[in-house]
């Protein structure tokens, strides 16, 4: 796949998707529209398990192009744009293949609004997360308002919304912001060890639990957990659940449908 402003490669069933948009990886629009491109692609490929989603440079990505935001003279403008961003992040956080940040620099603003959106996050040491919008008169527009509180709580996501302070990896990790703070030079090989961890599972499993995930999320608890059943009952009837019990029985590994 050529972009102008993202690298793609594929290998062992895992695609790592790349940032490159020099200096530092701001979510231009044109990086927008290549991101959803991209995931779309991804959604129709059966060789590809586990995303990573990662960045060339010193940068993870600090936000939204800050020229662009400039422009934006009228609600109906920004209200546009913001349902644009919010768009991506949705069929990201919905995606039914594992989707993992690879932060390997400063991750603020849409940056941290693009990771918040991924199912996991793994996280270079001392790099700082953020949404600072109010430093601009804004907001967090692509969802940070709404999964920053689900991810680590109302209060202290107020705080951070509120005062656009950053936090640390470490902070982060205390908080259940990220998964896993590494040393620096080693976030994307830590996430392939994760997205390898993946990939050795059966498929349909981890696409039902994704699923059941989202629904306890989306709905009152009854409503997920009848969800839940309803995606264990369907599994029972599959390959990849046979194997993986009979395997178990007979101490041996598992071999999953691809």
């Amino acid at each position: 796949m050529a972009y102008r402003f993202l690298t793609v490669t594929v290998a062992d069933r895992v695609a790592t998707v790349t940032l490159n948009h020099p200096p530092s990886n701001v979510l231009a629009t044109a990086v927008l529209q290549e991101l959803d491109h991209v995931f779309g692609a991804m959604e129709a490929m059966a060789t590809v398990r586990v995303i990573i989603l990662t960045a060339s440079g010193r940068f993870f990505c600090p936000g939204g192009d800050i020229q662009e935001l400039a422009q934006l003279q009228r609600a109906q403008q920004g209200t546009e744009v913001s349902a644009r961003g919010q768009a991506l992040m949705n069929r990201i956080e919905r995606f039914d293949k594992p989707v993992i940040a690879a932060i390997n620099g400063p991750c603020l603003g849409g940056g941290l609004e693009l990771a918040m959106a991924c199912h996991m996050r793994v996280a270079a040491a001392g790099v700082p997360l953020g949404l600072p919008e109010v430093k601009l008169g804004l907001i967090p527009g692509f969802g940070g308002t709404q999964r920053l509180p689900r991810i680590i709580g109302p209060s202290k996501a107020a705080e951070l919304i509120l005062t656009g302070e950053s936090i640390t990896s470490e902070e982060a990790i205390a908080i259940g912001l990220v998964n896993r703070v590494v040393p620096a030079g080693e976030v994307l090989a830590q996430a392939q060890i994760l997205a390898g961890m993946i990939t050795q599972k059966g498929g349909l499993a981890i696409q039902s639990a994704l699923r059941a995930i989202r629904a306890g999320l989306d709905s009152p608890l009854a409503e997920g957990l009848a969800r839940e059943s309803e995606l264990f009952g369907s599994l029972c009837e599959t390959p990849d659940k046979k194997e993986g019990t009979a395997a178990f029985l007979e101490k041996r590994v598992p071999k999953f449908e691809e």
